[in-house]
């Protein structure tokens, strides 16, 4: 029996399954990390160089286990710095477990040092379940809720302990009136719609003659019924960033990602489709979805509260995405005309071929585009992509071709930076076996990135299979939101909050006793990959870039193209090497591989 109510807490989660926490120490958990200490060989204390990374962490777990992940952390600025990872797991859908200390109860609503009110901190991140634990009796129902929580609402849940209650004996609730005795164990229920609103989502597919589908994560454990479907229907396929690894890139009418990231397929397929099938996505630009009124449109989420926001929905269906397919393919019969399906092929051939014109382009010195494509051709089976947000994210949806037993994500709704790193860091520890691949921007290796490769020299070692990259992309500039600043604001590059100091990230590697491996010559990225996956140890990749290679969305509306001209009237500093990276790429939308 635990000793006390810290070692209660370890025991607790092993029971429900947990092995690892990550996490940072300090004095308003030193209670707990005694427990895990007395415990180590149930529970795994990962420590991280920032509580923002330990959350990331516990994120990444999640998306690539499908089990909870849990980080831990001190009270006041320990539990400050955790948020902004929390919210990417709440806002992706993630079910994490956040431990936090807190200033002893005797002095809480005194000013205490370190004291905040985190009940308040976090009622919106945790807002499903956050709660102080005042008693060692009130331990075992607060965990077990909590945990049940996190993985039936698919969020965040928040405990919260005052240092002196982690020192006390613990007792189990007295079978009396005002106590709670809850329980371990929680099992997923199957929802499937009802059979009248199913036919009639058949019905609006059956009648349709152009049916475009978009598949999100919610789709990903869905893959044989989305083809099964698509086949039937003789639709394209169309994948919200969070969905990459849904499908493989090699099935002939999947057309990619689809958004201001995305591809020329998707946009066009949605821009004629006259039917929607949406799957297990909550993908939030209208203006990338069919005009409304053009399109009938159905949609599968497990989610009713995301179910109609996003399009004027002619049925919605709320359901797990595999079983709900899985009724809905009896009633659906195949098309014959298969034109639209034939088209769609054509565009999607056409389009990898842009790409690769695209990014064979000279830059100065490298083109990011062709880093991404060279990659893409040595991706080994079954590894783990991790994109940080920024101009990753771009080469991230278009450049990489996922394979069938790939995994792949990033920060979906929140698009925060920082999260490639540990997303890496996490699918390396849950998943030794793979190797994880993290693709990130020099701003983000910058603002935390740097401290995530020093947790892995940590801990390389300790791992059966050493391997495990980060792709970085030098190119001195938060090319993202230059990007933006011209295109949506028509201004120029403002040099004072763009530009960022080079950094040697390969050499800093070396320093820390891993791989470092730099490149900046196109005609050197293939054998600096080949070196960089046969390496016995972690590997940074260090390509310097070139900023001014545009991120072309699928599709230049009028008014992007008058904020451009605008920003280079302004006198942009990098104005004619835009222009000339511009033309480059737009030229190849319609001449691929012209020169």
């Amino acid at each position: 029996m635990a000793k006390t109510t810290s070692d209660f807490l370890v025991n607790r989660l092993y029971e429900w399954g947990i092995r690892r926490i990550y996490g940072y120490p300090g004095d308003g958990i030193n209670g707990l990390m005694g427990a895990m200490s007395r415990n180590k060989e149930l529970i795994n204390f990962v420590q991280v160089r920032h509580e923002e990374n330990a959350a990331f962490m516990a994120c990444g777990h999640a998306k690539f286990t499908g089990d909870v992940g849990v980080c831990m952390a001190t009270s006041g600025p320990g539990a400050i710095h955790l948020l902004n990872g929390l919210y990417d797991a709440k806002m992706d859908h993630q079910p994490v477990v956040a431990i936090i200390g807190q200033q002893a109860r005797a002095a809480m609503g005194g000013s205490y040092q370190q004291e905040v009110d985190l009940n308040t901190l976090f009622k919106d991140v945790a807002h499903e379940y956050v709660q102080t634990v005042t008693l060692p009796q009130q331990l075992r129902h607060v965990i077990d809720r909590a945990m049940r929580i996190a993985k039936n609402e698919r969020t965040v849940t928040c405990i919260i302990i005052p240092n002196d209650v982690q020192e006390l004996d613990y007792e189990e609730p007295a079978r009396m009136h005002g106590t709670v005795h809850s329980s371990l164990n929680y099992s997923k229920p199957i929802i499937i719609p009802q059979k009248y609103d199913l036919q009639q989502a058949a019905d609006i597919l059956n009648a349709g003659k152009k049916v475009a589908m978009l598949v999100g994560a919610g789709a990903f454990h869905a893959a044989d019924e989305v083809i099964e479907i698509a086949e039937l229907l003789g639709a394209g396929i169309a994948k919200a960033l969070l969905g990459k690894a849904v499908l493989p890139d090699d099935i002939p009418y999947v057309t990619g990602a689809i958004g201001l990231l995305g591809t020329k397929p998707s946009w066009d397929m949605m821009m004629e489709c006259d039917t929607l099938l949406m799957v297990g996505s909550s993908f939030p630009y209208s203006e990338f979805l069919p005009k409304e009124g053009q399109a009938k449109a159905v949609q599968i989420d497990i989610d009713g509260k995301m179910l109609g926001i996003r399009y004027p929905m002619d049925v919605n269906l709320q359901g797990d995405s595999k079983e709900t397919l899985r009724a809905l393919i009896p009633l659906l019969t195949r098309k014959s005309d298969r034109s639209w399906r034939l088209d769609i092929e054509k565009n999607v051939a056409e389009w990898w071929q842009v790409l690769e014109a695209r990014a064979m382009n000279d830059a100065t010195p490298i083109n990011p585009q062709r880093v991404f494509w060279e990659l893409s051709k040595r991706l080994p089976d079954n590894c783990i992509l991790t994109s940080d947000s920024g101009s990753s994210a771009n080469w991230f949806a278009r450049d990489l071709k996922i394979r069938k037993g790939m995994m792949a994500s990033l920060s979906g709704n929140l698009a925060t930076m920082c999260p490639g790193v540990p997303y890496a860091i996490a699918a390396k520890f849950a998943h030794q076996e793979r190797m994880p691949i993290a693709l990130v921007g020099d701003g983000a290796m910058q603002m935390l990135g740097n401290n995530g490769v020093i947790t892995i020299a940590k801990y390389w070692k300790e791992w059966t299979d050493p391997r495990l990259m980060i792709v970085v992309l030098n190119n001195r500039d938060l090319n993202q939101v230059t990007w933006e600043q011209r295109v949506m604001e028509g201004d120029a590059k403002f040099e004072g909050s763009q530009d960022i100091p080079d950094f040697p990230y390969a050499e800093y590697a070396r320093m820390l006793g891993l791989e470092g491996i730099k490149v900046d010559k196109p005609e050197d990225i293939g054998a600096a990959l080949d070196r960089a996956f046969s390496a016995n140890r972690p590997v940074i990749l260090e390509a310097y870039t070139d900023p001014n290679v545009p991120p072309l969305p699928p599709h230049i509306s009028i008014k992007q193209a008058r904020m451009f001209a605008s920003s280079v009237l302004k006198g942009d500093v990098d104005t004619w090497d835009m222009i000339k990276q511009t033309y480059k790429d737009a030229i190849e939308s319609f001449i691929p591989h012209s020169k």
